[in-house]
């Protein structure tokens, strides 16, 4: 992929910031419901000139809740919707290791994060925003310098509830639409 502007990407989390998150796992096609607004904001921000990545933990691979077919799938079902909204989602980036994997792609480390930074030849991701409704998610963007936004969808409320510290100046925002019409207004 070609160099673009750091402050023209944006990398998302999946679940809890565009769709429904669920404790026990988004397994299906059909479990995978996005969050209102949503796909509409990914759409606007791509229209608006963002790269949107995404960059999701998905151990259920791992424990074998569902197949590698299945999450394509899912990720087929999100793309044609904000394809149909005139935006694109230009990679998709997805640990499939379970917590005790050793893998250095599982958030909280910056595995998929440094993947994306590659393809578009950044050494580190200064000046791209990273969206996410966990600690971990943006722990991972601060490890290369993202800036971090959490939103209150998903475990969003979780998260701040928890008491625990977030990476110095995070901002909240209620849902992902809340921050895609901060940066387009």
């Amino acid at each position: 992929m070609n160099t673009i502007p750091p402050e023209k990407l944006i990398i998302l989390d999946r679940d809890g910031v565009i769709n429904q998150d669920s404790d026990e796992y988004v397994k299906s096609v059909d479990e995978w419901i996005p969050i209102e607004g949503s796909i509409e904001a990914i759409a606007d921000l791509h229209k608006a000139g963002f790269t949107i990545c995404i960059a999701t933990n998905q151990s259920g691979l791992a424990r074998k809740y569902f197949t590698l077919a299945t999450l394509d799938a899912m990720h087929e079902k999100l793309r044609s919707l904000v394809e149909s909204n005139g935006g694109k989602i230009h990679s998709i980036e997805f640990c499939p290791h379970g917590p005790d994997d050793n893998c250095d792609c599982r958030k909280p480390l910056p595995g998929m994060f440094r993947t994306i930074a590659d393809k578009f030849k950044l050494d580190d991701l200064t000046g791209c925003t990273t969206v996410g409704d966990s600690l971990r998610d943006l722990e991972a963007g601060s490890k290369l310098n993202c800036t971090t936004i959490l939103v209150r969808t998903g475990k969003g409320e979780r998260t701040l509830s928890a008491g625990k510290e977030l990476p110095n100046g995070t901002i909240v925002f209620d849902n992902l639409r809340a921050f895609a019409d901060s940066i387009l207004n």
